[in-house]
C-alpha cells in the first residue's frame, strides 16, 4: 500500500517556536529574538511563524510563561501555613528564574493575560486571604513578593565586582579590600543575600500579621 512519505521536519507548532526562542533569548538576549532568527532556527519561512504568533511580542509573553509555568505551587495546598507557603513558594519562584534571566524584563511588565502568570497570582492571593490577610494587603503581598524575587534574578550582585584587588584601592575604598574575593564566589554570596532578604521580608509580614490578629 502506498503511504505518504512522512516531512523531514517536525511540523511547526507553539511549543517549538517557544522553546527556540527560549533557546535564543538565554543565549543572545531579549534583542536577538526575531522572526528571521527564529525561522531560521527551525527551518521553516518567517511567514509560517504568524500562523501561531501574531507578534514577536506575543512570542516572548509565552516564553515567559513556560518559565512561570515551572514555578510549584503545591505548597498553597492544603492550608499550609502561609509564611512557610511563601518561603517556599519564593525559592522555587527564583530557581526557575536562575537559568533565564534574560527573560526577567518581560515577566517584570507582570501577567497580563499569560496563563501560568495568572494561576500564580491566584495562588498566591488565595492562599493570603484564607490564612486572614484583607484583600488589600494579600495584594501588596503578592506584589512586594514579585518585587524581591525578581529584583534578585535581575543580576548578581557579587559579579558585580571585579576578580582583581588593584580596582579597590584602599586609599579610594577603604572598607572594599576584600571585594575582589566576591566574583568567585558569587552564587554563594547571591544565594545568601536572597536568603536573608527573605527572611527579613517575612519577619515583617509576621509581625504586621500578628499586629492584624489582635486588632480583629
Amino acid at each position: 500500500m502506498w503511504r505518504m512519505a512522512r516531512p523531514r521536519k517536525p511540523l511547526l507548532s507553539r511549543d517549538r517556536i517557544v522553546e527556540a526562542a527560549g533557546a535564543l533569548v538565554d543565549a543572545e538576549g531579549l534583542e536577538a529574538v526575531s522572526t528571521r532568527r527564529l525561522a531560521a532556527a527551525l527551518g521553516v519561512s518567517g511567514p509560517s511563524l504568524y500562523n501561531h504568533f501574531r507578534t514577536k511580542d506575543e512570542i516572548l509573553d509565552a516564553v515567559a510563561d513556560s518559565v512561570s509555568a515551572r514555578v510549584d505551587l503545591s505548597m498553597f495546598e492544603g492550608g499550609r501555613d502561609w509564611r512557610a507557603a511563601l518561603h517556599a513558594w519564593a525559592h522555587s519562584y527564583r530557581d526557575a528564574l536562575a537559568d533565564h534571566p534574560n527573560i526577567v524584563p518581560v515577566l517584570a511588565r507582570g501577567p497580563g493575560r499569560r496563563p501560568a502568570g495568572l494561576r500564580l497570582a491566584d495562588a498566591v492571593f488565595g492562599a493570603m486571604t484564607a490564612a486572614g490577610w484583607p484583600p488589600a494587603q494579600a495584594t501588596r503581598i503578592g506584589a512586594l513578593m514579585r518585587y524581591f524575587i525578581l529584583g534578585s534574578a535581575m543580576a548578581s550582585f557579587a559579579r558585580g565586582f571585579v576578580d582583581d584587588r588593584a580596582a579597590y584601592d584602599p586609599a579610594d575604598y577603604p572598607h572594599l579590600g576584600q571585594a575582589h574575593l566576591l566574583a568567585e564566589r558569587g552564587r554563594e554570596v547571591d544565594e545568601g543575600a536572597f536568603e536573608t532578604g527573605l527572611t527579613a521580608l517575612l519577619d515583617g509580614l509576621a509581625l504586621q500579621y500578628e499586629a492584624l490578629k489582635e486588632t480583629a
